[in-house]
């Protein structure tokens, strides 16, 4: 039992004794089946705080030689799987852990870290199996080839934070270069399947590529493009998300309005799991995840001045997608060329949410459309920020009951924001309006299409804990009246929509309307009480 040779289970038992802990040990299953098969390399990769320190933990608990973990797992689902193998490999692998991060941490020059993780783990090697590993040995992949040859051992290595090194010295390229030789001595070598049993690496970005191809081409990926078979892994499902809610008393469609916008093909929805612990811990909705980073990471890549990146900036905060090619992307953090590269890098990041089958990005949820907008008002791209403070008029224009101030803004943004072939579209209307009013992210939570039973309303905004504005009920017409959208609120008794979210304060209610013939758009605002 040591630090990096076979640690004990310590990391995953504070996992569990903390609480609130959603299984997903069935992450073990898939690694169990390809052990010491020519799929046996795995690298997953997906955003900061979506769990990928539990899962190496949760690997290394099970396989570890140093750990005693059969209590650990006896109740959770990879223990009832008849499939798994469960008890072959509990506790009965030689296991390599290393955490990336911890070797930058403690180095005294990141341009060493690749060095000492090799003498580190080296050191710890010899003297478990002393006299085994010649004393000039420097390379890892020797040491390991060299006690393979004396004892018949194999290998299974958990890297947590693999590419923390491209992330931390993304100008540093002899220590990236150092770093990618060490792997590739590792896991793309003849005599690898003599010395490893299989591998687990996890980090944010997927493995670094050169030209068009990955460093190191026999690792199956799994990333947030393409999770496949691992996507229930990547955060909390939507189940696993009702289930805690309903267990711990949160407010499901709250969780879901802040919290989802990650889908994948089979397994649906997919959910943040530090921000949905951390609402149900605090009992409220707030920006949490994007807290453990500050916006000034997401504000260097939306100030990159890539031809179309402010178009789609401005699309994905008015709630339309933005279809991207992802092939060109490099898979680091300073090779971006175009607004595709940068919208990809944003997907593996967690800001931006990626379908496979439209091949289109989006904001996900309010938490990151709230990161997205404190970016753009801080950032260098004037012509965003001026649209940021368009909205902060409109919402003003609004709240003081000014119609015609409304409609002129309005009708500035549609003109300035949508493309000529689009304009006379019924959903750039509703694009532009929620792009307009970007600003209530501040003060509001968004709800759109609601049902009352007679029909669907436009959208609802919803003043959030901590504002005193009154709620906004925007109703939209085409070739109409503003009035005649008040008179439908009405009518099919949209206002109710206030009291189903517990609601009982000022309800302003806001007609729009937009005429093809004229391009002009009018607005009528009335205020409703019971």
């Amino acid at each position: 039992m040591g630090i990096y040779l076979n640690p004990p289970a310590d990391g995953f038992r504070a996992i569990l004794k903390r609480g609130m802990y959603v299984d997903k040990s069935e992450l073990i299953a898939y690694i169990n089946s390809v052990l010491e098969s020519d799929r046996m390399l795995t690298c997953f990769s997906r955003p900061r705080r979506f769990g990928k320190s539990f899962a190496a933990k949760m690997l290394t608990a099970y396989y570890s030689r140093g750990a005693d973990a059969r209590s650990l797992f006896e109740k959770l689902k990879i223990a009832k799987d008849k499939e798994s193998e469960f008890e072959k490999y509990l506790n009965n692998c030689d296991v390599l852990s290393l955490d990336i991060t911890s070797f930058i941490s403690v180095a005294e020059d990141i341009s060493e870290t690749v060095n000492d993780i090799q003498r580190d783990v080296i050191d710890e090697l010899r003297e478990a199996f002393p006299g085994f590993i010649k004393e000039n040995t420097k390379s890892l992949f020797k040491a390991l080839l060299q006690l393979n040859a004396k004892t018949g051992k194999k290998f299974f290595i958990i890297i947590d934070e693999w590419d923390a090194l491209f992330r931390e010295a993304k100008n540093n390229a002899d220590v990236q270069k150092a770093y990618i030789q060490m792997l590739r001595s590792l896991f793309k070598n003849n005599q690898t399947s003599q010395i490893i049993s299989g591998a687990y690496m996890t980090g944010i970005l997927p493995i670094k590529k050169y030209g068009t191809q990955s460093a190191l081409t026999d690792f199956c990926e799994f990333t947030m493009l393409e999770p496949g078979p691992l996507s229930e892994f990547v955060g909390f499902t939507e189940k696993e998300v009702r289930s805690l809610c309903s267990e711990y008393g949160l407010d499901f469609n709250g969780a879901r309005k802040w919290y989802d916008g990650y889908r994948f093909e089979k397994i649906g929805h997919v959910y943040n799991p530090k921000s949905i612990i951390e609402a149900i811990l605090s009992k409220k909705f707030s920006n949490y995840w994007t807290q453990t980073e500050t916006y000034e990471s997401l504000k260097i890549y939306i100030d990159l001045n890539y031809d179309g990146l402010r178009d789609a900036v401005v699309d994905m905060l008015g709630g339309q997608s933005c279809r991207i090619d992802t092939g060109t992307f490099q898979n680091d953090m300073t090779s971006l060329k175009s607004r595709d590269d940068v919208l990809t890098l944003l997907v593996h990041l967690g800001y931006l949410a990626y379908d496979s089958e439209t091949r289109e990005v989006c904001i996900p949820n309010e938490e990151v459309r709230e990161e997205f907008i404190r970016a753009v008002k801080h950032g260098k791209r004037q012509e965003l920020v001026r649209i940021i403070e368009r909205s902060d008029q409109l919402l003003d224009a609004t709240l003081r009951m000014d119609g015609d101030a409304v409609a002129e803004i309005l009708e500035e943004v549609h003109e300035t924001n949508t493309a000529p072939q689009y304009y006379n579209n019924e959903q750039a209307l509703r694009s532009v309006v929620i792009m307009a009013y970007i600003s209530c992210v501040d003060h509001y939570l968004r709800f759109e299409e609601l049902a009352s039973g007679k029909g669907y309303s436009d959208i609802l905004f919803l003043p959030n804990s901590m504002s005193e504005k009154p709620a906004l009920l925007i109703e939209l017409k085409w070739n109409k009246s503003a009035e005649k959208a008040i008179t439908q609120i009405m009518n099919k008794d949209y206002t109710r929509f206030t009291k189903r979210f517990g609601y009982e304060g000022e309800l302003l209610l806001v007609g729009i309307n937009y005429s093809t013939k004229t391009r002009k758009h009018t607005c009528r605002i009335e205020c409703y009480r019971e």
